[in-house]
């Protein structure tokens, strides 16, 4: 968050301003200028906000015999010999000198180097900087920074005192020293035009430095608390950004929209409660009195309903639906996905069957001049059909509501952050000018992947949260086996024997088929899966596929078959990751699960375990991992059923910018703040933005100006504030 001073160029230190195009700066030239790019770097502003991932101590100037094998060391003295190693030319040899004073001798090594046979030789007086280590009782420096000096008896030079040096985020070849000294040439033009928006009370309140200052700490920290407290106010800068547009958008829709305030009676609960072929569990019953005290309000409900997997949100989500119908309203629920839609769409219709509530199903396989869309179009414009459920096509113009009261989104995570806006009604319902009220539905948007409550605070910090904590009452707990590709005889004769005795399975590969990936003996595809399951170990049973390319009608028709069991085996892409019901399917196996994130792994594995029949389900993870993380993921899948834990492990992980994907929700990601591990700083920032929202709700306040104009520009778009004001 930097603001540009107003001061004239000409009082700026040799023309150089933050927003000067970084190959103006000396040394810059169009191959540098192109790596800078590749780092987000084109301006002085960008090189100003590439802040160092961390710091290395650098000792002091000592003699050779006093050097520390901790940290970065730096000694002079006379060059007594040099050699080069291996081949020379194109500088693939080895440089080698060694290094005197009066203590004793260093070791030098530079690879790749021999290019420096012409400029380094014996008799030079130098001084090197490096990690000090001992070779064959020596100290040795491989790759150590040099620099020639006139003489012995020269000063050494501040760079050459104790410090904390900066290491930047930097690629191949454009190294941390170089951005290092890029910094260090404009650093001292730029800090002058850095504008804090935020009051300096404020900062003086929480102990934080400017915004200038911290900067400087950042780039030139004197001491390990400077770069801390760097750090900390420049993540708070962040936060404050984030919370402030969320309570923005927050009041917004308070203040400024309006729904339509339904009607509640135990009557209309016992009706829509009939149609529910089980009780609601105790969980369920608490976030339907969430959602009904929220719609009997004018005031749009925005709240998210999370829950783990199989734990019965949809049929919550029904009874708000319904809401809308008993009072002569409509409602709409939107999927990622055209399986999902079509898997709400039968289990709703079974809920709903002998009444009279007309259900209307609007995906993108419909096409869009086909006499069944414009049937659908117009019975959704006219008011015939009550609750429509849909993929994104319901976004689209032509897709008007007659009177749209409540609207689910189903898997939020999968959708951008504007999209749940898509569907308000552009008539003002008020008369004051620009205070007209605009209509707007209930929102009701639904997750399985659960939330850690930082990042309830964060992306979807503007909606209320409830929670289904609890399973319903029957569902077996699954287990789950890692083994490696070794093992996958033994993992098919098992399958084999399971649908022996009557179960189903599911086996979820990562592709459709291998053209375009690595071969079929490397990466496991549906179509070379199928007939392997059929030919070898599944002979008997009957194999099919489903994917993504199949066509609505044939999709269905596989699903269909494999419900009633005309189908054992479902080999799939993770087109099954959410909404496939099948009780029956008690087995699945998941290849190259080393591929897939954590919180797909926990949706696939959901698929299974969903029945009441007692039969043990069981999830295995063919996997081979070659990172760290991937050993991680799998892990952590293996030791636990419970989603928030996983969602926790996850975040841990792969951190917040990741999670969701900020390109996805299109937010900016967080470049300095880190959650979980800034919570404490996170609701700071929470309870300054809400103080500010509300004693200024607009930000038009002198003292907000340049706040606002900074929130516009950064969340004015992904977050809707443009419209906000």
């Amino acid at each position: 968050m930097i603001a540009m001073s107003e001061a004239p160029a000409g009082q700026v230190e040799q023309g150089l301003r933050l927003s000067t195009p970084v190959t103006e700066v000396d040394g810059v030239g169009p191959a540098r200028a192109r790596r800078l790019a590749s780092l987000g770097i084109r301006t002085l502003n960008d090189l100003l906000r590439h802040l160092p991932m961390r710091y290395q101590r650098e000792l002091a100037e000592g003699s050779i015999a006093d050097l520390s094998m901790e940290g970065i060391a730096s000694a002079r003295g006379t060059i007594v010999n040099t050699r080069v190693m291996g081949g020379m030319g194109r500088g693939k040899g080895r440089f080698q000198a060694t290094l005197k004073d009066h203590s004793g001798t260093l070791a030098l090594v530079w690879f790749n180097a021999d290019f420096l046979r012409h400029k380094l030789h014996a008799g030079m007086v130098i001084r090197v900087t490096g990690k000090v280590k001992a070779f064959n009782s020596y100290p040795q420096m491989v790759n150590p920074r040099w620099e020639a000096i006139e003489t012995e008896a020269q000063a050494p030079t501040a760079a050459a005192q104790e410090r904390l040096r900066p290491v930047y985020p930097a690629t191949d070849d454009l190294g941390s020293p170089v951005i290092e000294g890029l910094v260090a040439a404009v650093l001292p033009s730029l800090l002058p035009q850095v504008v804090d928006p935020l009051p300096a009370e404020l900062c003086r309140s929480h102990n934080m430095p400017v915004l200038a200052e911290a900067y400087r700490m950042a780039h030139r920290p004197g001491h390990e608390d400077e770069a801390s407290a760097a750090r900390r106010r420049l993540a708070f800068n962040e936060l404050l950004l984030l919370q402030m547009g969320i309570a923005i958008k927050r009041y917004f829709n308070e203040s400024r929209l309006k729904a339509p305030a339904l009607r509640w009676s135990e009557a209309i609960d016992g009706h829509i409660r009939a149609r529910f072929p089980f009780e609601l569990t105790e969980a369920q019953q608490r976030v339907v009195r969430d959602i009904t005290g929220d719609v009997q309000r004018s005031a749009p409900m925005n709240r998210l309903l999370q829950g783990d997997v199989g734990s019965g949100k949809t049929v919550v989500a029904l009874y708000a639906l319904l809401m809308a119908v008993a009072n002569r309203m409509q409602g709409a629920i939107m999927t990622p996905t055209e399986l999902l839609a079509e898997q709400h769409y039968l289990s709703i219709s079974r809920m709903l069957e002998g009444s009279n509530v007309r259900l209307a199903l609007l995906t993108g396989s419909l096409g869009s001049q086909s006499a069944g869309r414009a049937r659908t179009l117009e019975g959704i414009a006219e008011g015939k059909t009550d609750i429509v459920i849909g993929t994104q096509a319901l976004l689209t113009e032509s897709v008007k509501f007659a009177d749209l009261a409540v609207v689910v989104i189903d898997e939020q995570h999968r959708f951008g952050v504007l999209q749940r806006a898509a569907f308000r009604q552009g008539n003002a319902t008020g008369t004051s000018g620009g205070d007209a009220a605009i209509a707007s539905p209930h929102y009701l948007v639904m997750t399985a992947t659960p939330i850690p409550r930082t990042l309830s605070l964060t992306v979807f910090g503007d909606l209320d949260v409830s929670t289904i904590d609890k399973l319903p009452p029957g569902r077996t707990p699954i287990t789950t086996r890692l083994v490696g590709p070794e093992k996958t005889d033994d993992v098919y004769r098992y399958l084999a024997q399971r649908l022996g005795r009557g179960e189903q399975a599911y086996v979820v590969v990562p592709t459709i088929d291998a053209a375009g990936h690595e071969s079929a003996t490397q990466l496991k595809s549906v179509h070379e899966h199928v007939a392997l399951l059929a030919d070898k170990y599944c002979r008997g049973f009957k194999v099919e596929a489903i994917h993504g390319r199949l066509k609505a009608q044939t999709r269905e028709s596989v699903m269909e078959k494999f419900r009633a069991g005309k189908v054992h085996v479902l080999v799939a892409t993770t087109v099954i990751e959410v909404g496939v019901d099948v009780p029956n399917a008690t087995l699945m196996v998941i290849e190259h699960a080393e591929r897939f994130g954590l919180a797909q792994l926990h949706q696939l594995r959901g698929r299974i375990g969903r029945g009441t029949h007692g039969r043990k389900s069981v999830c295995v993870l063919v996997a081979e991992p070659t990172t760290d993380e991937a050993t991680q993921r799998l892990q952590a899948i293996a030791g636990t059923n419970d989603g928030f834990k996983i969602a926790e492990v996850d975040l841990q992980i792969r951190g917040m910018g990741d999670f969701f994907g900020t390109r996805q929700h299109g937010l900016p990601p967080l470049r300095v703040a880190q959650l979980p591990e800034d919570l404490d700083l996170l609701k700071l920032a929470r309870r300054d933005a809400e103080a500010v929202v509300r004693a200024d709700p607009g930000m038009i306040d002198p003292s907000h100006t340049l706040l606002k104009r900074i929130l516009v520009q950064q969340y004015g778009k992904t977050l809707g504030l443009i419209d906000v004001g």
